[in-house]
């Protein structure tokens, strides 16, 4: 990332606002914070998808007759 992030401080008892850029460390655990989010996202996105292919594969095998295993028919709910 090039640009450079801001915090602002408040102090409560005079109300007064400091706007300051953040440090070294404190960009680089920005950077990490994001590449985690972005790591989790990307792991439930791939935990959905193979929910929706085993929904979609025990569909297609209730349409045509043939047996579930046992992870297909547990994404069945009655």
């Amino acid at each position: 990332m090039t640009e450079r992030l801001t915090k602002i401080s408040i102090d409560a008892t005079t109300g007064i606002e400091t706007i300051t850029e953040l440090t070294d460390e404190e960009m680089s655990q920005v950077e990490l914070d994001r590449a985690k989010a972005l790591e989790e996202f990307e792991a439930e996105e791939s935990r959905r998808s193979a929910q929706d292919a085993l929904k979609e594969s025990a569909k297609a095998k209730l349409v045509a007759g043939q047996p579930l295993t046992a992870e297909e028919a547990a994404t069945i709910v009655i």
